[in-house]
């Protein structure tokens, strides 16, 4: 039975439009009409009326009325629909024919053509035989009309024309072929469509009258018949959404309910199903079209709840299996079909749910099918056909070929009844029901992966690939599952994984793939396998096969035509010379063989030989051997070291070898150690293990390399550990040669670091630092090597790494004497200190130069190369010894300069040429001793000292928090330019360390002395007093005044009592123009 057989009728799944017949109209040689034909057709908006336009002769032959029946009392029903009826009433008959004619109202033979015009409406409504289909008249006028009224020839003409073609007037229409044709197009459109829907109404009203005289009992299928009808015609008139959806809804309901009112058996237990199938699914749709989805999927769980076990004949219980998946793919269809639309689905509520129950229905045919159509070899289809029809078609739906029209319970004839169930059985033998299933199952898979439900789509994948299987189509099926094996590793579903190895080991058997089936064969194997123990035994024996380059055994429940092919191709592989070697990246699976890699210390010295430990376990029933071993390090100068490998010959990898430890005993752990010596150029360097091979099988034969990267680990090694690592649980104690495989940590790289040097690096100093000064360092090596120390180098200064000012204010230097500037390194590299002789010492002082304050860390490295025999091996070891050590820097002292009177006043200002004083205090801040050598003052040329400046300082030794005091009496001559501020000039201080330790250097620190204010004043007053008085004697004062100034000032002097002095002389003298100077007493 063809799959199409279940397919809904492409009447039903469309949207019935007013069926309009065009008449008159050539559309082949007439132009005019042409334009006309394509204003109807081409480009049709979705605002403009649902009708269907055809173009057909006038005298079309349409279908044949049938004889109306008064009476329906001796009338028995023959099916519930007619299967051409929906086309009848879609494609067949009119609810209007329009008839085209060229006339205006002015033509000249216009009674002639009038008459023609009325023959030809004549010819349509006898072509008609009776129907009620309405004819309009559509007269094609080269002007434009004028408005109605205007034109009294235009009105009496039409009158006459009606009345000669038997019209009304709203069916008589006129259709200027002008620029606005498109316009008139649609106007003419909505008037027909109101011409086709009261003919729609008129069919109903007339289906109706027909139902009066039926009565529920005898005439119920006949009832179910006419209320379908009406529903469906009923489509055709509403235009209004809203009303169109409640109106139908409810219609349709009513019809469902009706059809699960009939009595169902055997005979009509299909016709039943199959309205049910067709008014459920105009329900659903007009549910999902006006957005109520709830409705939809709660009108199709109804229908699946009372038509499920609605199964019928046993012997084709197929046929309701194949309808119910029918039944769900359509809604899926209507599903995704509004969501195109529109419409929200959710993970939880999606077409794909539908899809997959519709495969699941498939896949129950395919079951049946399988138990129903096995006859035996001599049946052959029945002759003649059971199947076949006069007219090549079924008259009702859901009715069988050879009882059409039957309506009692047991069959008319038995042996027709027995020989169409054959012939529907030899049919569905022949149905490619993994087509269906797998086309299914794909619509699920796509809907899934919108709606991101992995889990779902990789169960659907797997079926999937277990229906290609069986259909023979093994590429297809290896590619789903090694697809899906995937995520079922990494979410460690064994058991389903397990399942899918097995279908997988088929496909790659019977396509002859080698290397998909030793992949699988050894996953099979293994510890994520729970195939019992014989099954694993079979296997590995046929892996062994493969190995030896011999045909494997046919895995059990393969076909056995496939098998002989698969054979063949096997024997084809083992002729081939070429293709034997197989390489297998283990962390995609999960072989029957584990491995794990590791250094034995995360750091190896140079002067000791690297160790790696290789730890390998099988899993499988028996024991198995490998033939080589070999770890892949970054470096790869040093693969040679770890190679294990089987000189033996054999070709039978099961016989004894030669070297027991490569045999692999299930359940046990071996351990395979490797050494190497480093290279000196290694120094520095990570040493990584990248990946681990074992091989299986001989290089004469066929042999596979097991591939770890990173030396470790596959598709379950990770989530292994982390369990081992979590688990609170007595792990049981093994004997000593055996270990634990959980136990072994994983330590993929080594870091090879230079040689312990034995050397000792002491520092001698005398923290902290004072600033500028050349800071003694004394660095003391003393070898503790047995041999001679090569090539000592010290490379000292500051650390790198530190901030930039740092970086340019710290100098070093070995000089002591020199004084350091900005050619001076802050890190002096590679001074070279010889060699030096078991228990020798080395002294170096070093200077540094710490030009600002703060802390900062100084670093000391010491390099040297010493002769050493690892393993035999003579190699030039490098060494090297680091000391830092944080310096602090301070400042030695702090310098206070002020000006003062020569009364040791405060000046905030000094005067021209008149005396003043230059203090300075020098107070320590040291924590060591500092000793002054020397200090001096370097006037500006603003200032000129007025006896010989000498130190006053010199040789004084301060302690900390001690106070140095020294002046200068200065004199400020005239300035030229009249500058107010002037500078002073510089203070130098020359001072050293006084310490015990070691000899040190003079510092010369120079301090800018501060500007001070000048003023310049016009008038001198000096007095000269006596240094003492006695009472009641006189005590001579003299007071000198003198004028600065180029001009002639006159002064007058005033001198204020006292009441402790008596006064004699001038109290008002005056001076006159000229005097440059005056005295008074």
């Amino acid at each position: 039975m063809s799959p199409a057989q279940w397919d809904l009728p492409p009447e039903l799944c469309c949207r019935p439009m007013a069926f309009v017949a065009l008449t008159g109209l050539d559309v082949v040689y007439n132009a005019i009409h042409r334009a006309i034909w394509d204003a109807f057709c081409a480009n049709r908006r979705a605002d403009r009326v649902p009708i269907s336009f055809k173009v057909l002769l006038g005298d079309h032959e349409y279908p044949k009325c049938r004889t109306k029946r008064t009476s329906y009392e001796w009338y028995i029903p023959k099916g519930i629909l007619k299967t051409g009826w929906m086309n009848k009433h879609l494609n067949l008959v009119p609810a209007l024919v329009v008839l085209f004619y060229e006339l205006d109202w002015d033509d000249p033979q216009w009674k002639e053509k009038q008459s023609e015009c009325a023959t030809k409406v004549e010819i349509v409504r006898t072509s008609l035989q009776g129907r009620n289909t309405k004819v309009a008249v559509v007269l094609i006028q080269k002007k434009t009309p004028l408005p109605p009224g205007e034109d009294l020839v235009a009105s009496e003409r039409a009158s006459a024309l009606c009345g000669a073609c038997d019209l009304s007037g709203k069916s008589l229409f006129v259709l200027p072929h002008t620029d606005h044709l498109v316009g008139y197009i649609i106007r003419l459109e909505n008037a027909f469509y109101e011409h086709a829907q009261t003919y729609y109404y008129n069919e109903i009203r007339r289906v109706k009258s027909h139902k009066e005289f039926l009565n529920k009992t005898t005439h119920q299928v006949t009832r179910i018949s006419a209320v379908n009808r009406n529903f469906y015609i009923a489509e055709f008139i509403y235009k209004d959404p809203h009303t169109f959806h409640v109106l139908s809804c409810r219609y349709y309901r009513t019809a469902y309910s009706l059809v699960h009112e009939l009595r169902a058996h055997e005979t009509n237990m299909l016709e039943i199903k199959t309205m049910a199938g067709f008014i459920n699914y105009k329900i659903c749709r007009l549910c999902f079209q006006h957005n109520t989805p709830l409705d939809a999927i709660a009108q199709f769980r109804k229908h699946i709840d009372l038509c499920k076990k609605k199964i019928g004949s046993a012997e084709l219980a197929f046929e309701h299996t194949a309808w119910m998946s029918k039944q769900f793919q359509s809604f899926g269809d209507l599903f995704d079909e509004a969501i195109k639309l529109g419409l929200t689905a959710i993970q939880t509520q999606n077409p794909g749910f539908y899809y997959q129950q519709a495969a699941y229905y498939a896949q129950e045919r395919k079951q049946q099918a399988g138990q129903l159509c096995s006859h035996e070899p001599g049946v052959v289809y029945p002759a003649p056909d059971p199947l076949e029809t006069p007219s090549g078609a079924l008259d009702f739906y859901g009715q069988r070929p050879w009882r059409q029209g039957h309506q009692s319970i047991d069959p008319p004839d038995s042996e027709k009844e027995k020989q169409g169930i054959l012939a529907l059985q030899v049919k569905e033998r022949d149905v490619l029901h993994s087509e269906l299933v797998i086309a299914l199952l794909s619509n699920a898979v796509a809907q899934f992966k919108k709606y991101k439900c992995p889990r779902m789509k990789s169960h659907l994948m797997v079926q999937m690939g277990e229906e290609y299987y069986h259909a023979k189509d093994y590429t297809k099926a290896l590619k789903l599952l090694d697809y899906v094996m995937c995520d079922y590793r990494t979410e460690r579903w064994w058991s389903l994984l397990t399942s899918i190895l097995c279908t997988a080991l088929k496909c790659s058997y019977l396509m002859g793939q080698v290397k998909d089936y030793i992949t699988y064969s050894m996953e099979l194997m293994g510890r994520a396998s729970i195939l019992h123990e014989e099954q694993k035994s079979r296997i590995e024996k046929n892996l062994i096969k493969v190995l030896m380059n011999e045909v494997p055994q046919p895995e059990p429940d393969c076909d056995l035509t496939s098998v002989k092919t698969a054979q063949s191709l096997w024997s084809d592989r083992i002729s081939l010379a070429g293709n034997n070697e197989f390489t297998i990246e283990v962390q995609d699976y999960v072989p029957f063989v584990q491995c794990k890699a590791k250094f034995l210390y995360p750091s190896f010295h140079i002067d000791e030989p690297v160790q790696l430990h290789v730890y390998v376990r099988a899993d499988c029933p028996h024991p198995v051997r490998f033939s080589k071993l070999c770890v892949s390090l970054s470096n790869q100068e040093y693969n040679q070291y770890c190679l294990l490998e089987d000189t033996s010959k054999e070709k039978d990898i099961l016989e004894t070898s030669t070297q027991e430890n490569m045999c692999l005993v299930p359940g046990k752990t071996r351990k395979y150690c490797f050494k190497f010596v480093a290279k000196t150029e290694d120094v520095g360097k990570k040493i990584e293990i990248t990946s681990v091979g074992l091989m299986l099988g001989r290089e004469m034969g066929r042999y596979v390399y097991l591939n770890w990267r990173g030396g470790w680990g596959d598709a379950a090694s990770s989530h292994e550990t982390l369990q081992a690592s979590r688990s609170f649980k007595r792990r049981t104690r093994l004997p000593e040669q055996q270990l634990d495989w959980d136990t072994v940590t994983i330590q993929s790289s080594t870091m090879i670091i230079s040689r312990v040097p034995k050397i000792s690096v002491q520092l001698t100093h005398e923290p902290p630092a004072l600033t500028n000064e050349m800071y003694c360092m004394i660095v003391t090596i003393q070898s503790e090597e047995d041999t001679v120390a090569k090539d000592i180098k010290l490379t000292a200064g500051l650390k790198p790494g530190q901030d930039a000012s740092l970086t340019q204010s710290t100098q070093i230097t070995v000089n002591g004497s020199e004084v350091c500037d900005d050619s001076h390194p802050a890190l002096l590299p590679d001074i070279s200190l010889g060699d030096l002789q078991p228990g020798q010492k080395i002294v170096k002082p070093l200077y540094i130069h710490c030009m600002s304050t703060g802390s900062r860390i100084l670093l000391f490295h010491v390099a040297y190369s010493v002769s050493a025999t690892v393993e035999g091996k003579d190699i030039n070891c490098k060494c090297h010894k680091d000391e830092t050590v944080t310096l602090e820097t301070v400042v030695p002292f702090e310098v206070a300069m002020k000006f003062v009177s020569s009364k040791f006043e405060h000046l905030e200002r000094v005067y021209v040429d008149i005396p003043f004083l230059l203090m300075m205090d020098i107070l320590s801040a040291s924590p060591w001793p500092i000793e002054l050598v020397n200090s001096e003052v370097q006037l500006a040329s603003s200032m000129t000292p007025i006896d010989q400046p000498q130190s006053q300082v010199e040789g004084v030794t301060l302690q900390t928090s001690e106070c140095a005091s020294e002046c200068f009496l200065l004199k400020c001559p005239p300035v030229q330019n009249g500058t107010s501020t002037v500078a002073s000039g510089h203070y130098f201080i020359s001072w050293k360390r006084k310490s015990a330790f070691a000899e040190t250097s003079v510092v010369r620190t120079i301090v800018i002395l501060p500007h001070v204010m000048l003023e310049n004043i016009p008038l001198y007053v000096h007095a000269e007093l006596p240094s003492f008085g006695r009472v009641r004697e006189s005590l001579p004062v003299r007071y000198h005044l003198e004028n600065r100034t180029g001009l002639v000032q006159d002064v007058e002097i005033g001198v204020e009592p006292s009441d402790a002095f008596m006064f004699s002389g001038l109290k008002q003298p005056q001076g006159r123009n000229g005097d440059t100077s005056i005295e008074a007493a």
